[in-house]
Formats: C-alpha cells, sequence, structure tokens
C-alpha cells in the first residue's frame, strides 16, 4: 500500500465550493452494532443510511482511544503520529503527538473555516481542540501544556489516589455484572444511568449552539460532537435497556474459544471476565446493544437540529467511532491487545450531499482515510504524505486510485506493554507478537478467529509473505521497531527479506 497525498482532483467543480461538515464520532462500537447490520436498534441510522454510505470494511489502526483519535485527525499511523496509548495516564509512552503532526482541524482553519467541538478530545493531555483550530462548545478535560522532554519523562502517581478508595477484599461479595479484584476498586460491568459519560450535556450543548449560534456563522463551518458511549462499563438510561429482551439475546458464535493455541497474555485476559455467569455475559451484550441504541438517539437529536436550523441539506455528515468492542467474542469485553476484528472494525457512514446513497461498500478502506476525505471535500489540497488516501471518487460515483491488498495495525500495548503488529487481506491474516507466539488466520475458512494455524509449517509461506508486507509498511510509516539485537528480534523473518527482494 502505498503512502498517498491528499488531492482534490476528483471533486466535480460544483463540489469545489466550501462545504459544512458534522461528524459524530462515538466511542467503542464496533461495525456490526449500527446499519446496515441490524444487531441492533438504530431507527435514526437507519433514515440516515438512505442518504448515506456504509462502509463496511473499515478498520482502525489500534485499539486504543487516543491512537486511533489521532489517526483520524491527521491520517497517519500511530508510528508516525507518535501516540501509542492513553496519554491521560501515569505511565503513558506519549503524552501527546509527535512535532510537527499537522490534523485536518488546522487546514480548515487555515482555509477559513470555522470549526466548533464538543465532547471527547482524548488524543493529548498537553493541548485540547483548541490549539488545533476548535472553538469548544462543550468540554471538560484539562491540560498540562506542552511538556519538554525532561519534563515528560517524570513519572505521574497521581493515579494512587484511586486506591484511596474502598477498595476489593478476598470477602469482598460479587454482585450481578461485577468483576472482584482484591485490592483494587470495584468494577462492575453494566447497569443504568440515565447521563451515561455526560453524553446528555455533550448533545445538549451542541443542540443549543447549533440552534442559536451556527445559523449566523458565515463562514464555512466543520461541527464535531464526540460522545463516550458505548465506552465500558456499560451503564445506560433504563428505558433503553427496557427496549431488548434478555431471552433473546445470544452470546456470540466464538465466545465458547478456549484460546488454547493463542498468546497467554489473551487467556489471562479473558480469565478477567470469566467470573461473569453466562447469563451475566447475555446481560453485558443486552446493555451494550442499548448503549448504541442510546448513542442513536443522541444521534438523531444532532440531525434534528441541523434540519431545524436549516442546515442539513446542503452538509457533510459522517457517523463513526474510534475502535470496536468485542462484545462477548472470545469471551472477552472492552478492548485491548487480543488482535481480534471485533476490536477493530467500525461504523463509517458518510452523506455527501449529491454523491451515493443507501449504498453498502465492501472497500477496504481504514479509519487514517478519514482527514484526506474530509480536507478533499473542503476543497483544500495539502502536499504534506498521508497513509490514508480519500473516499471521495468513490462516494461521488468514480472508483479509488487501486484496491487495498493488505491493512495493518500497529500497537504497542494498552498500558501493558506489549509490541503487536499485524496484516491482513481478504483471505489471511497475520499477527506479530512480541510478548507472546504469533498468529495466522484463514479469514475465508475461520472469520471467527477460532484456529490459530501460524505453528503449521504447511503456512509458512503464507506467514513469510505476510511479514515482508509488515516489514514494507512499517518502512514506509517510520516504524522503529527493527533493532536487531537477539533478546529483541523475534520476527520469524527480519527486514532483510525486502532488500532480498530487491535485489531479486
Amino acid at each position: 500500500m502505498d503512502i498517498m497525498k491528499g488531492r482534490v482532483d476528483a471533486l466535480p467543480n460544483e463540489m469545489h465550493k466550501k462545504k459544512n461538515i458534522f461528524i459524530f464520532m462515538t466511542d467503542h462500537q464496533r461495525v456490526d452494532m449500527a446499519p446496515p447490520f441490524h444487531k441492533c436498534l438504530t431507527p435514526n441510522l437507519d433514515m440516515f443510511m438512505q442518504e448515506a454510505v456504509a462502509f463496511t470494511n473499515m478498520t482502525c489502526p489500534s485499539p486504543h482511544c487516543c491512537p486511533s483519535r489521532a489517526t483520524f485527525f491527521s491520517g497517519l499511523y500511530p508510528s508516525q503520529h507518535g501516540v501509542w496509548n492513553n496519554v491521560m495516564v501515569g505511565n503513558t509512552l506519549s503524552r501527546g503527538l509527535a512535532a510537527n503532526v499537522r490534523l485536518f482541524s488546522e487546514d480548515l482553519r487555515d482555509a477559513g473555516y470555522r470549526l466548533f467541538f464538543s465532547g471527547k478530545w482524548h488524543l493529548s493531555n498537553e493541548e485540547g481542540p483548541e490549539s488545533r483550530g476548535f472553538e469548544t462548545v462543550y468540554h471538560k478535560q484539562t491540560y498540562t501544556g506542552i511538556q519538554s522532554a525532561a519534563e515528560a519523562r517524570i513519572p505521574d502517581c497521581s493515579e494512587w489516589a484511586y486506591y484511596e478508595r474502598p477498595l476489593c477484599t478476598e470477602d469482598t461479595p460479587r454482585g450481578e455484572g461485577e468483576i472482584v479484584r482484591p485490592g483494587y476498586p470495584r468494577y462492575a460491568l453494566y447497569g443504568t444511568s440515565e447521563t451515561p459519560f455526560d453524553d446528555e450535556q455533550v448533545v445538549r450543548a451542541a443542540e443549543k449552539h447549533i440552534g442559536e449560534v451556527l445559523p449566523g456563522v458565515e463562514d464555512p463551518w466543520c461541527y464535531y460532537v464526540g460522545p463516550l458511549g458505548p465506552h465500558d462499563p456499560y451503564f445506560v438510561p433504563q428505558r433503553f435497556l427496557d427496549m431488548y429482551d434478555i431471552a433473546e439475546i445470544e452470546l456470540p458464535d466464538n465466545y465458547h474459544d478456549d484460546m488454547m493455541d493463542k498468546p497467554e497474555l489473551y487467556r489471562k485476559t479473558r480469565d478477567r471476565f470469566a467470573q461473569l455467569t453466562d447469563q451475566e455475559h447475555r446481560e453485558a451484550v443486552r446493555h451494550f446493544l442499548a448503549f448504541c441504541t442510546y448513542e442513536d438517539y443522541l444521534f438523531g437529536r444532532m440531525i434534528s437540529a441541523l434540519k431545524k436550523a436549516g442546515l442539513y441539506e446542503d452538509s457533510i455528515i459522517l457517523y463513526t467511532s474510534d475502535h470496536g468492542d468485542y462484545v462477548g467474542a472470545h469471551g472477552l469485553w472492552t478492548k485491548g491487545l487480543p488482535c481480534f476484528m471485533e476490536a477493530y472494525r467500525i461504523p463509517f457512514l458518510l452523506r455527501i450531499p449529491g454523491g451515493k446513497h443507501n449504498e453498502v461498500s465492501d472497500v477496504p478502506a481504514l479509519l487514517a482515510d478519514a482527514a484526506p476525505t474530509i480536507l478533499e471535500l473542503a476543497g483544500i489540497q495539502v502536499d504534506r504524505p498521508m497513509t490514508g488516501v480519500s473516499l471521495v471518487p468513490y462516494v461521488l460515483g468514480g472508483q479509488l486510485p487501486a484496491r487495498r491488498e493488505y491493512r495493518f495495525t500497529q500497537s504497542n500495548g494498552n498500558e501493558l506493554y506489549g509490541i503487536q503488529r499485524s496484516v491482513f487481506n481478504e483471505n489471511w491474516k497475520y499477527v506479530f507478537n512480541g510478548f507472546g507466539y504469533d498468529e495466522l488466520y484463514d479469514l475465508k475458512n475461520d472469520p471467527g478467529e477460532l484456529h490459530n494455524l501460524a505453528s503449521d509449517s504447511r503456512y509458512r509461506d503464507v506467514i513469510r509473505q505476510m511479514v515482508r508486507e509488515l516489514w514494507r509498511f512499517a518502512r514506509q510509516t517510520q516504524d522503529t521497531y527493527i533493532n536487531p539485537y537477539i533478546m529483541i528480534a523475534h520476527m520469524p523473518y527480519g527486514p532483510g527479506i525486502l532488500l532480498e527482494e530487491e535485489r531479486t
């Protein structure tokens, strides 16, 4: 896959006029929890789908909020933008974007756009959306300011305050949906809340602003609304939970995977959730579905606000998420280093006035495509390289420059550090695990990723080809996992196989 430069050549003349752009990004939403899959109730998205293209083969670069959000805004992968994990925690690898990384919001601002922000940012602990071109409508996070290299290396021990509250003990009784961990705070995977994560406040503030301020904005605008749901723990308003009958909830087909052929860390992670009964897992699925329906309701309110303000018809609208959620797949919940597709495939529904509508596309796409797509829609041409490519030509009735054969993921671990890289195409998926043995899945015959074939010598040529593509992508994206030292160079084939290929 080539790293492309952003272009606007595919836009018809009438599209070069600057368009208003509205973005709604959820957190932890899996691709099949949005149209066209109908696994949960999404009446507002179903109506929106009639005017949009649903990219059902869209993947994120990392199963984690911060690196994926940085990719969304920059068009780059973690090895390029420098955000590898949660920038807010004490043992973070990076607290902000690498130097000289530019976001699409800055290009929009410099091109005369007004940008508005309500909700979750979470791609830097050093600077907020205001530093990158946005005007804040509703946002709670505070920032350290850009830190020197020396400051950034000072450990942040503030999380010790968690342990001043009541903690679980060996004798703590486990309540429904709870996971007891002696010496840690209580954790309930699901429950009820009328205002989960302040998402109501995020949307209410945006509604008020759209109704009272946005109609008077003369410049073109870009509006970003970022609720925090359906992130775990899955606490949802009771009225949305009541829409689902527990008797009709089924567990995933791969729920009973014992993972004995997979890295030990995967089993260790799954064992955290093994305290839950099958019925509790079903309840967790029910709560997650209800949470997605709640987010659909909030999205519907945003659409209504735009229509009421007379701003809907000519606006470009994008609905997406930062990464997925296992939702019980392989007995797992939330997201993390288990490199299963449930955590990487996300919804991406794009409405362009005058473009394709009510269409489902299986074009292999990346969350990195969002930035060049938005820039092209705004008529902005940039000359810096991006890993993503614009999806605009496809939505306007044409084709993408070239269909991707391979896609890639990059993770250095969600604070439980471990180098992990994966590459996949329509047939195969290879996962390199620096912390454990590798994985190979036959996606055609085993889409649930139940059978790890990496140790089977019959697939050595497949692994060699996939590793070669990993190294090719690593070179293109300045990934520095190339140190040849004997204790850390555990890829089955080193970067030199690229040079070998070039010589022959």
